[in-house]
This record gives structure tokens, C-alpha cells and sequence, in this order.
């Protein structure tokens, strides 16, 4: 176990991890500014993009940094100016540092070096959008990224096909729309949310099913888009805890043909039933 508090006296500098905003200046905070001002050194994901926020706020702290390509090379860098004493602040392009974003593994770093870590709250695409979306607010599970191979992002809906509370992923314009269509043939016509530009002059929220928004990307899709889906009816929710597979075994030992069983395994978890197929025959394994 281990306990550790945030403020008072180490024998170590401090990572701060600082928000930044997700397309609008004025979502910077008070204590994101001063917190970034009052650091030693700001490991940012891009020195160029963060140049700019620095010189709105003029803010002249020193940058280095610290992305997806550099991060093996970066931490025990960081680590080791942590330990001198020096205080340190991540930011990323936008939003909360780790959502999606560089930072997991350097906080990890200083978590195993008894280094506090401090994070500070701030602008943040998925949540900000789903309180607006209409959707169920609470449970909701946060994805991300999506695979951006199609076989495996198949596979990874269909992962998530049985969940019930909403789902919140992140898509660039340019896969919207296909990864849309991916998600009604997995998980059938749902209702569904894009908000695009959030917090931006252009901001947009498009609700209806996932073939409806399916059709609208196609048609016109420009902008950074989180994309939130309704979880699968509880009413409808399995009453079995068995895989795909071993439901339709069952099925089959109970004298059902196999297309049969198929066909009521997918029919009870409200699945597509080559989804079930899939599963049954271990075919994508």
C-alpha cells in the first residue's frame, strides 16, 4: 500500500498533470495558468502547439518534450529532474494528459519513485459531450480510440456489444463514417450521438440511430467527433453467463440444430447473429 499526499513538504519535485483546453482559450483555468507559471519545466506533447497557449497566457516557463515517440527515451529523464527537486507539469495538445493522450507511463514512473503526483481538473471532450448527448449520463464507460484496422475493431465491438451503460469513444472525420457502419452491424441500429467541435466555434451535436449518423458522415463529417452510443436495453440483457459459444453448445444439448441455437442465443443477448456465428465457430480468433 501506499499513501501519498498531494501538498506539503517532499523530498522531491512534483509531476502536475494540467489540462489544457479542448479547442477554447477560455476553458483554461485559473490554476492550470499559475500552475504552469510557477513549474520548472513543462513536458509537453507538442513544443510548437503549447507555444502558442504559453505566449496567450504569457507564461515563460521552459518546454521539452514528451510524446508517444520519445517517451522510453524522456521518462528516466523526467524521473531523474523529479528527484532533484525539480517540479515538472505534463500537458498534451488538449485535454487531460493520459485520456488518450501521452502520460500514463510517466505517472506510473513517479507513482514507483514515491514522487507525488498531482493532477489538476480542466477541459475534457468525452464528458463535456455526454452531458449534453441525452444519453444515459451515468453508468458510461469511456473507450477512446478504436483499432483502426477494421478486423480488429470489429472484434473489439463485439468485445463490447453486451455492454449497458453508454459507451464514449473518439473518431478523426476521415473514419467516422465507417466506423459508424462497423458499429450498427455489431451491435445493431442504436440510438447514438456525434458531437463534433466540441467546445469549439462550430460545435454540433447530431443525435439519432447509427445508421442515421452512418448517412450524415458520409454526407458531411469535418471536425474532431466523440462519438457516444446507447448501451444495449437491460430489458434485453442475457440471462446467461456463459460465452457466445458455450450458450449455443448448450442449445445443441438440448436438441436444437445448430443454426437454431444460433439464431435464439443471438435473438436472447440481442446480438447480430453472425456475431454468435463468429463466436461459435472461433472464426476471428
Amino acid at each position: 500500500m501506499q499513501q501519498q499526499a498531494s501538498f506539503g513538504q517532499h523530498d522531491s519535485g512534483t509531476l502536475y498533470l494540467v489540462p489544457t483546453p479542448i479547442g477554447n482559450l477560455a476553458d483554461m483555468t485559473f490554476r492550470a495558468v499559475d500552475t504552469l507559471k510557477q513549474v520548472d519545466l513543462i513536458a509537453a506533447e507538442d513544443t510548437r502547439n503549447t507555444q502558442k497557449l504559453l505566449n496567450h497566457f504569457e507564461i515563460e516557463t521552459k518546454q521539452i518534450s514528451f510524446h508517444e515517440h520519445n517517451t522510453q527515451q524522456r521518462i528516466p529523464e523526467l524521473i531523474h529532474q523529479l528527484k532533484a527537486g525539480v517540479n515538472i507539469a505534463q500537458v498534451s495538445d488538449a485535454g487531460m494528459p493520459s485520456i488518450s493522450d501521452p502520460g500514463h507511463e510517466l505517472v506510473n514512473a513517479a507513482i514507483a519513485a514515491n514522487i507525488p503526483v498531482v493532477p489538476l481538473p480542466g477541459a475534457n471532450a468525452a464528458t463535456t459531450a455526454l452531458i449534453a448527448s441525452g444519453l444515459a449520463p451515468q453508468p458510461f464507460m469511456f473507450y477512446g480510440f478504436l483499432p483502426r484496422k477494421s478486423g480488429a475493431q470489429t472484434r473489439e465491438l463485439e468485445q463490447l456489444a453486451s455492454q449497458t451503460q453508454t459507451m464514449i469513444f473518439y473518431e478523426s472525420p476521415h473514419r467516422v463514417a465507417k466506423t459508424l457502419a462497423v458499429m450498427q452491424s455489431v451491435f445493431g441500429d442504436r440510438q447514438a450521438v456525434l458531437a463534433r467541435e466540441v467546445t469549439k466555434r462550430y460545435e454540433e451535436f447530431i443525435r439519432g440511430s447509427l445508421s442515421e449518423l452512418a448517412t450524415y458522415a458520409e454526407e458531411s463529417a469535418r471536425g474532431e467527433f466523440v462519438v457516444m452510443v446507447a448501451g444495449r436495453d437491460e430489458q434485453a440483457a442475457p440471462t446467461s453467463d456463459l460465452p457466445l459459444k458455450d450458450q449455443v453448445q448448450a442449445g445443441i444439448d438440448q436438441g436444437q440444430s445448430p443454426n437454431d441455437s444460433i439464431k435464439a442465443v443471438a435473438k436472447a443477448n440481442q446480438l447480430k447473429k453472425q456475431i454468435v456465428y463468429n463466436a461459435y465457430h472461433e472464426i476471428g480468433d
